[in-house]
């Protein structure tokens, strides 16, 4: 049995009579407040927020169809209940008010019996809706909390998969946390939608997850590649976007995209499909400039790390030519938030 005597039932009638009736009929039943107008019904239930609402339809100035309708296109009282009390026994009456919004009818005069089973039962809907509603919110809430889960189980697998490749290129994982942060950064300058742009800096970090099928001796190879090596080395973005081809995810498909892309160029001088300006997607167009800037300030064993001065340098030289103008433009533009993550992640 539901327990009512903490819900708030409304009594509007510009009768006195007939809400003493009311109050006696429902009295210890719940939480009894009356209005004997249909202003003062409505200002009641916009400030009080009742569970249930007997209306009377018939009351001068604004009778309780007005006020029916009123209540029902204010979001913040159209889910209260609404049994009209009437003495008007017309069935064309009872459909014009039914269209209103409100859920049932008592004629008057009222059977007691009648008023308590009416406001028993629709008392009784009301909790069994607010129950549940109460477990599709709890239900929507572990099925977010199951989402977040798997999209950080998602990002940690990609991230472990992106530095699996990066050690066999002598790399720390630092590499790829630069690469991460830089592109978010550079993705939410060039216009991106936050979500998108966290997408895109766990997406990149697999940019070089193709390097696993490069040889050591060339991977490794201290000095300067020949032509042959190189042709070989070239084919790590082929080799990517193969291993990553097919996936379901929107993680997995735009690595797919930033394997496959980012050492394209601008100018169409690139590998390994040699596209230009805005054929090159801009997840890779992205994933490009922050690519060569790391690799710009990193150590390799081919070369000395650059200073941070001429590695930003370097990319708006090239501008243009390697890289998206916009995008060059940009990056040098937040150079303190460069500067900082590249300090941070050494």
């Amino acid at each position: 049995m539901n327990d009512f005597s903490e819900r708030k039932i409304l009594l509007v009638d510009d009768t006195k009579t007939n809400i003493d009736i009311l109050v006696q009929a429902l009295q210890g039943e719940c939480r009894l407040s009356v209005a004997l107008s249909g202003q003062k019904a409505l200002d009641f239930a916009r400030s009080t927020r009742p569970d249930l609402i007997l209306l009377d339809v018939v009351m001068p100035g604004m009778d309780g169809f007005m006020v029916c309708r009123e209540l029902k296109a204010d979001p913040e009282t159209r889910d209260i209940p609404i049994i009209f009390i009437t003495a008007v026994d017309d069935p064309r009456h009872k459909t014009k008010g039914l269209e209103a919004g409100a859920v049932d009818y008592i004629t008057k005069p009222f059977e007691i019996s009648e008023v308590k089973a009416r406001v028993r039962t629709h008392l009784s809907l009301k909790i069994a809706r607010e129950t549940l509603t109460n477990q599709n919110q709890i239900l929507e809430d572990r099925v977010r909390e199951r989402t977040l889960e798997l999209e950080k189980t998602q990002a940690e697998v990609i991230y472990r998969l992106g530095l699996a490749a990066e050690y066999r290129d002598m790399e720390t994982g630092q590499h790829i946390r630069r690469m991460s942060e830089f592109c978010r950064i550079l993705a939410r300058a060039a216009g991106i939608e936050p979500k998108q742009a966290d997408l895109m800096a766990t997406a990149c970090t697999m940019h070089d997850v193709g390097k696993i099928g490069i040889p050591d001796h060339i991977l490794l190879k201290p000095g300067k590649l020949n032509v042959q090596e190189w042709e070989i080395m070239k084919t790590h973005c082929d080799i990517g976007r193969r291993l990553l081809a097919g996936g379901d995810s929107d993680i997995l498909r735009m690595a797919e995209v930033i394997a496959g892309t980012h050492h394209e160029r601008w100018d169409g001088t690139g590998y390994p499909l040699g596209l230009s300006g805005e054929d090159i997607p801009l997840s890779g167009r992205i994933a490009c400039v922050c690519d060569v800037f790391d690799a710009l300030i990193s150590k390799r064993p081919y070369k000395e790390a650059w200073p941070l001065d001429l590695a930003v340098e370097e990319i708006r030289d090239k501008s243009g030519q390697f890289f998206d103008p916009r995008l060059a433009a940009l990056f040098g533009a937040f150079r303190p938030q460069v500067e900082a993550i590249a300090g941070h992640y050494k």
